[in-house]
């Protein structure tokens, strides 16, 4: 199988470089999963999402993403966030207290909003939500 190079960048700094064989993300359109020769797109990140880079090597890289774009050519992925953060620098416990903390909060308080669609996908990034 051929492979693609794939850039995970954030606004502080880029997360992760290299030759991958898949990538997937979620868009504000819904899912999408990305393969070598993939047709050209560029697609607004979902807010809180989890993107799952599957690495050359056969592992898998996975982060919860915050808002910016994907952009793909035939050869190129970027993923580029407002704010990343891969799964294995999570901090679980944090991540639960901040999920806690936003259950009380109404839709109209957007910062709570924002606040809880950054804990689900850190959950989500580390396994502990669907």
């Amino acid at each position: 199988m051929s492979d693609m190079y794939v850039e995970l960048v954030a606004v502080e700094r880029q997360l992760w470089a290299g030759q991958a064989l898949q990538v997937s993300a979620r868009t504000i359109d819904g899912d999408i999963g990305v393969l070598p020769g993939h047709a050209p797109i560029l697609g607004v990140l979902a807010e809180g999402g989890v993107v799952r880079i599957k690495r050359a090597e056969g592992d898998e890289l996975v982060a919860a993403v915050h808002g910016g774009f994907v952009s793909v050519t035939s050869d190129v992925v970027r993923v580029l966030a407002e704010s990343a953060e891969l799964a294995d620098e999570i901090d679980v416990a944090r991540a639960k207290a901040a999920l806690d903390r936003t259950a009380q909060s109404g839709p109209d308080d957007e910062e709570a909003v924002a606040a809880r669609f950054r804990a689900v996908a850190r959950l989500r990034a580390v396994g502990q939500l669907a």
